[in-house]
């Protein structure tokens, strides 16, 4: 689908805010409000606009840390990428998972608690993984910036 103006603006207002309702998202981006929510539902079907999220502050539901790991595989061949995929998928303290073309073959974004949760985690589960040979973690210090809107 290729974006115009109006659509580039519709996608920053909905990034911003989700819940926004048509007749302020029509107001924002200069549309009247039924071709705003033609434009909206297009998006929809094309898959431009995947889902509609809240996004929650790690900290007040007991999750305030995150963790940097990168992991090595003993092989990288189908299978073991494919079960190593197919498990990290189940843990839901996995944010986000990137298999790596470069030193670790997976770098793997987790939320926990506090050191302690993390370690249990690490220990009974991602080391756990068949196919797992190495597990190294790096914990930020200080967070500058966390967002989830893509420039548009």
């Amino acid at each position: 689908m290729k974006l115009d103006d109006i659509d580039r603006r519709i996608l920053r207002a909905l990034q911003r805010d989700g819940r926004m309702a048509n007749n302020d998202l029509a107001n924002e981006v200069g549309l009247s409000p039924s071709p705003c929510l033609r434009r909206v539902k297009l998006l929809e079907e094309a898959g431009v606009i995947d889902r509609y999220v809240a996004v929650l502050n790690p900290a007040s539901i007991g999750k305030g840390l995150t963790f940097f790991t990168r992991i090595w595989l003993k092989t990288q061949d189908e299978d073991t990428i494919q079960h190593f995929a197919t498990e990290v998928a189940k843990l839901p303290q996995v944010m986000e998972c990137y298999l790596m073309l470069g030193d670790c073959d997976a770098m793997v974004r987790v939320v926990a608690a506090d050191i302690n949760d993390y370690r249990r985690f690490q220990s009974e589960h991602l080391s756990r993984i068949k196919g797992v040979q190495n597990v190294k973690t790096d914990v930020p210090s200080w967070t500058i910036k966390y967002t989830s809107e893509l420039p548009i």
